[in-house]
């Protein structure tokens, strides 16, 4: 069951950080710090995009309207913490 666990942890983990890449990556776009004719940069974020819009679309019709800010990807960091805690403080203990 540990293994599970850790499993489940290291995926959290791995989507925190490809959340974090690809607020960076709208940033730098938004700003036309990077070039999108690009191919290469045209497919990383093709590849965030739909990695990380099928979790953040639910969440952004739920939040309100705040103009050009996004607070998507903050609330799904804050429920990737709050399970990461639950799981390990909660689930583990009661598995021991």
């Amino acid at each position: 069951m540990f293994a599970l666990l850790q499993t489940i942890d290291l995926v959290l983990n791995l989507y925190t950080w490809v959340l974090i890449a690809s607020a960076i990556f709208s940033w730098l776009y938004a700003f036309n710090v990077i070039n999108s004719s690009n191919q290469f940069v045209s497919s990383i974020g093709r590849f965030l995009y739909n990695v990380t819009e099928p979790v953040l679309a639910p969440i952004r019709r739920i939040l309100p309207n705040l103009g050009g800010i996004d607070l998507s990807p903050v609330v799904v960091l804050i429920l990737i913490f709050f399970l990461r805690t639950f799981m390990w403080n909660t689930i583990w203990p009661m598995l021991q």
